[in-house]
């Protein structure tokens, strides 16, 4: 029978009574078994009204011949059954059963996601499950639990906000921080130089690329006095892996750096001296990159925001930075496209995906994912 894992919690009633209960109640089913189960642990409610009692939270194991939306049917029986009642979003109740991974399946449907959405940094759920489950393979992330949890432990308290121009990074970035009392680290650009690459990408995509690398280099860099402040958090209106996400748009049409098509894992076919200079344009910039990817911080969680091409592109146009109203839809498609899978890339650690539409229902949702990855 195919590992699950779940979560309890309870900040209702008699909370480690309703936790046993569950779990044996799920025990007593025909085709589950618990096989193992964490250790009852404190926590303080994230998001929701204010004021609710505190939460008791575990982990469990189980082994079970249900089909995952067979489960989460069980799952939400047994909370019906203890009295658990749906009124308030993150609001106080009883039980609470979340479904957080079925063997190593990846779903995303309506009424069930797996893994569940927050698991990747939510520490009230990482630290019980670390303890029944370490090995347990997150597969959208590709780490272990145990390397999850790792990770919220040897990491700032730190947030990037990543996306296309135009998709609100600063705004959202400047209302996480105003909600949280968080230090605003805002992107250092020329707006001089900008103006000269937007109106001439071809000219000048080498050089404000490796610019705006060094410049990121420079503000994330792990041996600054910043990063030491325990108390506090960080969100940036940046993420460093937009650079080579970036990068590979504008320099794969660039006639100064053609080769740079080997960035999007193309073939160069260019030809003769051309090919050495471009070769070595392309080299020097994947070696600094790499170089300062060794000396940064990394985000303990990456938001990666969305929005409509077209409402991209009438936020660009009334902002008034001159020459980005050079850009087209397909360039804003391109470095949409170029971020996403910049994201999926190994080693790129969680990443939220949010609607830029809805700003107060993003900001709700980040400023919670901050505080639970405390």
């Amino acid at each position: 029978m195919p590992p699950c894992l779940i979560g309890l919690g309870s900040n209702l009633g008699d909370r480690r009574q309703l936790l046993v209960e569950a779990l044996a109640r799920l025990g007593r089913h025909s085709r589950i078994d618990v096989v193992a189960c964490s250790r009852f642990r404190e926590s303080e409610p994230i998001g929701g009204p204010v004021g609710q009692p505190t939460f008791l939270n575990a982990a469990a194991v189980l082994a079970t011949s249900l089909s995952p939306r067979e489960l989460l049917a069980e799952l939400q029986q047994t909370e019906a059954s203890l009295g658990r009642r749906c009124e308030v979003r993150w609001g106080p109740r009883t039980i609470d059963l979340d479904l957080l991974l079925y063997d190593g399946l990846s779903l995303n449907t309506p009424d069930l996601i797996l893994p569940h959405p927050r698991l990747a940094w939510r520490r009230f759920v990482l630290e019980p499950a670390a303890e029944v489950a370490p090995e347990m393979l997150h597969p959208d992330v590709g780490w272990t639990i145990a390397r999850l949890l790792q990770h919220l432990n040897t990491t700032p308290w730190y947030l990037a906000i990543a996306g296309p121009i135009g998709v609100g990074k600063s705004l959202m970035a400047g209302k996480i921080a105003e909600n949280l009392g968080a230090r605003l680290l805002a992107e250092e650009f020329d707006a001089t130089r900008l103006e000269a690459f937007y109106r001439s990408p071809s000219s000048h995509a080498y050089q404000i690329e490796l610019e705006f690398l060094e410049r990121r280099g420079r503000q994330l860099a792990s041996d600054r006095p910043l990063w030491s402040d325990k108390g506090r958090p960080i969100v940036s209106d940046f993420w460093f892996e937009q650079s080579p996400a970036f990068a590979r748009v504008w320099l794969q049409s660039s006639r100064q750096a053609p080769s740079a098509v080997a960035l999007a894992g193309g073939t160069d076919t260019t030809q003769g001296g051309r090919h050495s200079e471009n070769a070595d344009y392309h080299g020097a910039y994947e070696s600094r990159l790499s170089e300062l990817r060794s000396r940064i911080v990394r985000p303990r969680l990456t938001a990666m925001l969305h929005a409509p091409t077209k409402t991209m592109l009438e936020r660009i146009r009334t902002r008034g930075r001159n020459g980005e109203e050079t850009l087209t839809e397909m360039q804003l498609e391109a470095l949409e496209r170029s971020l996403r899978n910049q994201a999926v890339l190994p080693d790129r650690g969680p990443i939220v995906r949010l609607d830029a539409m809805n700003t107060d229902a993003a900001v709700t949702e980040l400023v919670a994912a901050v505080e639970a990855m405390r």
